[in-house]
C-alpha cells in the first residue's frame, strides 16, 4: 500500500511538471493538426557557408531605423523572460548606431508532454536583427542542442542533426525517427518567432 501511495504521488508532481515545461508559444489547431510532413521536408533547412541559418527580411513601410530598433529591442529583451527561457538567454550585442541586435537564447523545447513523459531537449541560438530603414532583416543561427540530461546527456549541433542529410530519411521523404523530431520543433519555433516579430514590428 505504500509502495502505491508513493507511486500516486510521484505521478502527480511529475504531472504538475509537465504541465509546467511545456511549449507555451506554440498554439496548436485540430485544422493545422492535419498538416502533412510536406512542410518540413527538402529545403526546410536552409545551409549558408556550412551553418544552419534561417532568415527573413520584413519590410516595415514608414518605419526608420531608430524606431525599428526600438521595437526590436523590446520584443527580442521580453523575449529573454518568456516561460521556458533558462536563466543565461540574454541579449549579447546593442548598436544602436548600426541597427543591430543580437539575443543569444536558451530554452525548452518539449517534444511530448504527457503524465509520466517528458521528452524535451535544450535549445540554444542566436537571433540576429539589422535594422534599416523599412525593413529588419532576421536570422537565427548557432543553433544546437543539449539532450537526455536525465540519463546522458548528448550534444547536437543543427548542421549534424537536423539538415536534409540528418533530419530526413534516406529518400528524404518523411522525417527521421529520432532527429527528424528535433528538426521539425526548431521549424515550427522558427516560424513562431518570425510571424510574431512581424507582427510587432508593423502594428
Amino acid at each position: 500500500m505504500k509502495q502505491i501511495i508513493t507511486a500516486i504521488t510521484l505521478a502527480l508532481t511529475m504531472t504538475a511538471n509537465v504541465q509546467a515545461q511545456d511549449n507555451t508559444w506554440e498554439q496548436v489547431t485540430a485544422s493545422e493538426k492535419t498538416v502533412q510532413d510536406a512542410k518540413y521536408l527538402v529545403g526546410a533547412v536552409p545551409e549558408k557557408n556550412g551553418r544552419v541559418v534561417f532568415e527573413t527580411t520584413i519590410k516595415v513601410p514608414g518605419k526608420n531605423r531608430t524606431e525599428l530598433f526600438g521595437i526590436m529591442q523590446r520584443v527580442m529583451t521580453a523575449m529573454t523572460k518568456e516561460a521556458g527561457q533558462l536563466e543565461n538567454s540574454t541579449i549579447t550585442t546593442t548598436e544602436p548606431d548600426k541597427g543591430l541586435l543580437v539575443g543569444s537564447y536558451q530554452e525548452w523545447l518539449v517534444f511530448k508532454n504527457k503524465p509520466l513523459i517528458l521528452d524535451r531537449t535544450r535549445l540554444y541560438y542566436n537571433l540576429v536583427a539589422d535594422c534599416n530603414d523599412g525593413e529588419v532583416h532576421l536570422s537565427m543561427n548557432r543553433i544546437f542542442y543539449i539532450y537526455d540530461e536525465e540519463r546522458t546527456p548528448l550534444t547536437y549541433k543543427a548542421e549534424e542533426w537536423i539538415t536534409d542529410r540528418y533530419g530526413l530519411n534516406k529518400k528524404q521523404t518523411k522525417l527521421a525517427r529520432v532527429s527528424g523530431k528535433f528538426r521539425k520543433k526548431t521549424i515550427d519555433r522558427k516560424d513562431y518567432l518570425f510571424r510574431m516579430i512581424e507582427k510587432e514590428l508593423k502594428k
